[in-house]
């Protein structure tokens, strides 16, 4: 490693190359940084190529972090400066090769990755703030300290380090852009609906970080749910199809203190977590963990308080019946929703496309 760090070093040195050092605080503005990273990144690029070698970091600073984050982009700037353009297919080949990995869990799980790729998507896009245009999946900070730490976060290490082999075969596809991704194809890779998803997040840095509690606590109520929502910038409507994504997956108690699934087929995206909220009869757990119910027929389903509140609340049970009755209404809304999760925090400039895009499924692509 000493090898490979001592000609770069001399390299940036003799091309007197910008040092990377922690920035004075400075408003929050997305079209000068990503001026400012392009020609940071070409210029490491070229120091790197002329070196001979890739910067590997090892320390856990947020300066060593972030040249870390500089240093994996030089191969993203090299091939633009080259000319390389991604196309609608590279991201497509991309897609694949997350829709392959999907069922690669072997026995994490109920044997697929699909839920925590939601996850990562999910919790790095439900960070944004309309107030201060801060957060969202732009920058992908939630691969710095503290953000990766939030409680909220516990066990995206999981996709994240997923994310990463995948990072390590498609170098030139920020992080951003590949976690979203991620979400889009896990959703429709089980069998959920079309999401419309373009590319254009650019990687940030530990400054960007977003400070903790942006994200929903599943032991509150409806007033909670409609703080955390309502500064992303969504509606009653929008909160209850975006809790639809429970579908999906299950809670560990080494990680959240919840246990156990929403729904009998956690790998399959349908509208039964809206159908078993008002079809079984729910129960508060006994046990010595945080508040949660199960269903009382089988004892092995769960729900969160966050959950049941949508049953309660007037106006969000009247959306939940109405998901409840109408998988296709469900699948409608989620998509729009959940595409507009996706895209928050980007300044629609950065998009390399007016429209979204519908890429196809692994199962769409075999006919």
């Amino acid at each position: 490693m000493q090898a490979i760090r001592s000609p770069l070093r001399r390299v940036a040195l003799q091309a007197r190359l910008p040092v990377v050092r922690p920035r004075v605080a400075r408003p929050f503005s997305t079209a000068p940084e990503a001026k400012s990273n392009t020609t940071l990144y070409l210029g490491i690029a070229a120091a790197v190529l002329a070196g001979g070698g890739y910067w590997a970091y090892t320390s856990s600073s947020d300066t060593a972090r972030e040249v870390g984050t500089v240093a994996k982009s030089a191969t993203q700037a090299a091939k633009a400066a080259t000319n390389f353009v991604p196309s609608r297919a590279d991201y497509q080949k991309v897609y694949n090769r997350i829709a392959e990995t999907l069922d690669e869990a072997g026995e994490y799980d109920d044997g697929s990755y699909g839920p925590v790729l939601v996850r990562l998507a999910w919790h790095s896009s439900g960070t944004y703030d309309k107030e201060t245009g801060t957060g969202g999946s732009n920058y992908a900070t939630m691969r710095f300290e503290p953000e990766a730490l939030h409680g909220a976060n516990n066990g995206l290490n999981v996709a994240r380090g997923i994310m990463e082999k995948i990072k390590q075969e498609f170098p030139w596809i920020s992080y951003g852009d590949l976690w979203t991704l991620g979400g889009v194809a896990a959703i429709q890779e089980m069998q959920g609906p079309k999401i419309p998803w373009r590319p254009g997040r650019i990687d940030g840095f530990a400054k960007d970080a977003t400070p903790d509690g942006r994200l929903p606590d599943a032991t509150q109520g409806q007033d909670h749910l409609r703080k955390i929502f309502y500064r992303m910038g969504f509606n009653d409507q929008e909160i209850v199809a975006l809790s639809g994504a429970h579908a999906l997956g299950r809670c560990h108690t080494d990680r959240s203190g919840f246990e156990g699934p929403w729904t009998f087929s956690p790998t399959t995206f349908t509208h039964d977590y809206f159908k078993l909220l008002f079809d079984e009869k729910w129960v508060w757990r006994k046990w010595s963990g945080p508040k949660q119910l199960a269903d009382k027929k089988t004892g092995t389903l769960m729900m969160l308080p966050t959950d049941y509140v949508l049953i309660q609340d007037k106006s969000f049970k009247k959306y939940a019946k109405a998901y409840a009755d109408n998988q296709d209404l469900f699948f409608k809304d989620f998509s729009a929703a959940f595409a507009r999760l996706l895209e928050l925090g980007v300044p629609t400039a950065q998009f390399v496309s007016s429209e979204p895009w519908e890429l196809k499924t692994l199962d769409e692509q075999k006919k």
